[in-house]
């Protein structure tokens, strides 16, 4: 009963507690002559010119978008899979010392990061041999 009220609780004070939020629009002289839209342009240019060179070394733009996705995953994949065998290090060696089952979980966690880490590395140049290769 207790919790129930306690929820209940909460849910009135979340309610009563949201903030409308009105946002002041700026003259269109002041969004384009700001530093921020124009780092925003850039960085959409520079994306676009690398879009389209996958897809001029590809030879279609499905298979452009495809590499372009994979390079993308490739980079972001080694910060993403060290944070993770970390963690499973972390699991395996210090906390799983006096606990068995949690020494299995930094292990099994410490496999999955670096199977995923090596299918993240090996799978662009996997498709850029089969594009380049078998196609043609």
């Amino acid at each position: 009963m207790l919790k129930k009220v306690g929820f209940a609780l909460v849910i009135i004070l979340i309610i009563l507690g949201s903030v409308n939020v009105f946002a002041v629009t700026q003259s269109g002289e002041d969004v384009l002559n700001s530093e921020q839209t124009t780092e925003l342009v850039q960085m959409k240019e520079s994306t676009k010119a690398t879009l389209n060179e996958y897809i001029e070394k590809y030879g279609s733009t499905p298979y452009g978008i495809a590499g372009y996705i994979l390079a993308a995953v490739r980079v972001y994949s080694i910060p993403f899979c060290f944070v993770g065998i970390a963690i499973g290090s972390i699991y395996q060696y210090v906390i799983g010392i006096r606990k068995l089952d949690v020494r299995d979980k930094g292990f099994a966690l410490i496999i999955t990061f670096v199977t995923i880490l090596l299918i993240c590395q090996v799978l662009p140049l996997i498709f850029a041999i089969v594009v380049n290769g078998w196609r043609g």
